[in-house]
């Protein structure tokens, strides 16, 4: 049997439900560092930084179950679902942190924020476009909206991995290079989905033209 048959195989045996366990701790081991004073000068600083990088690189996980199974034949999509919804936990997390603990809910400073500086403003409209993912990650928004439906609302995700990664790029203020890493990343995935999506169309005009 052919390692892919063997990794497929191995898929079909383990459940999605564990994924959400796994990808739950390194969220509450940072909490746990967090709250006895593990994470340095400023921790909560880290605290938010940390949640953030954790989500954007939930959302790249997610955008790589496809080509996963397009360039080695192993099917991850039964995970998917987990990964998007673990990758919106930690956006939603992220955001609370800066509004709970990081402004206290000091709603002047925070409309400021969300209207004059542009790493907030992308981010946050990141996170709005996350929402509807969560809400119609069932089984039931798939039959009420029906595939298409579905699959048309989904391709939100690709505006939020786009704009978390460009959120944490503005951020730095400076051209760090693991933000720009992640940008390239998000930007390689969505040429490779944009070129995937529109081959058909290109080869029937190629053979239109012959």
């Amino acid at each position: 049997m052919a390692i892919v048959d063997i990794l497929n195989t191995t898929v079909r045996r383990i459940p999605a439900w564990p994924l959400y366990i796994v990808l739950t701790a390194p969220g509450l081991w940072l909490f746990y560092q967090a709250l006895n004073n593990q994470l340095g000068a400023d921790p909560l600083k880290v605290l938010e930084h940390q949640l953030g990088v954790y989500a954007l690189q939930l959302l790249i996980a997610g955008l790589l179950v496809t080509p996963i199974r397009n360039w080695f034949g192993v099917n991850l999509i039964k995970y998917r679902r987990a990964i998007g919804l673990m990758a919106f936990f930690y956006t939603a997390a992220h955001l609370l942190t800066y509004l709970w603990l990081d402004q206290q809910w000091w709603w002047d400073a925070i409309i400021k924020d969300l209207t004059k500086r542009p790493y907030i403003i992308i981010g946050f409209t990141a996170f709005l476009a996350m929402l509807p993912l969560a809400i119609t990650s069932n089984n039931a928004s798939i039959k009420r909206l029906g595939a298409g439906g579905w699959k048309k609302l989904h391709r939100l995700v690709y505006y939020a991995a786009l704009g978390g990664a460009v959120h944490y790029v503005l951020l730095e203020k400076t051209w760090q290079r693991e933000p720009i890493i992640y940008v390239l990343i998000v930007v390689g995935l969505l040429m490779y989905r944009y070129m995937k999506a529109n081959k058909g169309t290109f080869l029937s005009r190629q053979s239109a033209k012959g």
